[in-house]
């Protein structure tokens, strides 16, 4: 049987069946983009331990690196990169706001803007492809010279998607009007932000806690507005 399965893989392979449930909710016809986003939470809690357990296994073949490296970006592909995209759907076939806001339909009230709208999905899609591919690349040459895990990213990366589009979200709790446009502008940026040339220093453990604690956050104010509807 070919592929790895030991421990250094089970939250990788848990993240692509997490992303795949969210995209399931989010494209069913009664899907809610709401739903959809707490199983981009679940990704982003996944893959901030993946490489960390994979790390700590001794000793792992070249063979092994190279496979964790394809399966984590692969995996990035359609948890933050398909994911998101069937939420932004969501948004535009259904009313994403809770019952105390109006009502308001994008597909029926702004229609000439739909197109632009699925442009951007497809979009950021692609960009989210784009960055993942180059990352690829890049570290294998990095590890070929060089060991350790890198210091610094060229480029947003992905995984910033599963805190930036909950906090999105969020503000439809704050703003009595419809935020779907909000979403859709801040993928935009995010998809530019991808393919930049934007040095980011990757979070040392401090940063990785503090980022799992705004998302254990966002989760729990997601939890309590929804259980009050």
């Amino acid at each position: 049987m070919i592929g790895i399965f030991d421990y250094t893989v089970i939250l990788t392979y848990l993240s692509l069946g997490l992303s795949i449930m969210g995209i399931v909710v989010s494209l069913q016809q009664s899907g809610h983009p709401y739903i959809g986003i707490f199983f981009l939470l679940a990704c982003g809690l996944c893959d901030a331990f993946d490489g960390k357990i994979a790390r700590t296994k001794k000793n792992r073949t070249d063979e092994e690196k190279k496979f964790g490296i394809q399966i984590d970006s692969l995996s990035d592909l359609v948890a933050f990169g398909v994911l998101p995209a069937c939420i932004g759907n969501a948004m535009i076939r259904v009313c994403p706001t809770i019952s105390e806001i109006p009502d308001f339909n994008p597909a029926a009230n702004v229609r000439p803007v739909e197109v632009l709208l699925y442009v951007i999905l497809v979009f950021y899609t692609l960009t989210t492809l784009i960055r993942l591919a180059w990352y690829n690349v890049t570290e294998e040459e990095r590890q070929s010279i060089e060991s350790g895990a890198r210091k610094y990213f060229t480029g947003l990366p992905v995984t910033s998607a599963a805190l930036v589009f909950p906090t999105v979200l969020l503000l439809q709790y704050v703003i009595p009007k419809d935020i779907t446009l909000v979403y859709f502008g801040v993928m935009l940026i995010m998809a530019f932000l991808y393919i930049s040339k934007l040095k980011i220093k990757k979070p040392e453990t401090k940063g990785l806690l503090v980022m799992i604690a705004v998302g254990l956050a966002e989760f729990i104010a997601l939890m309590v507005t929804l259980c009050r509807k």
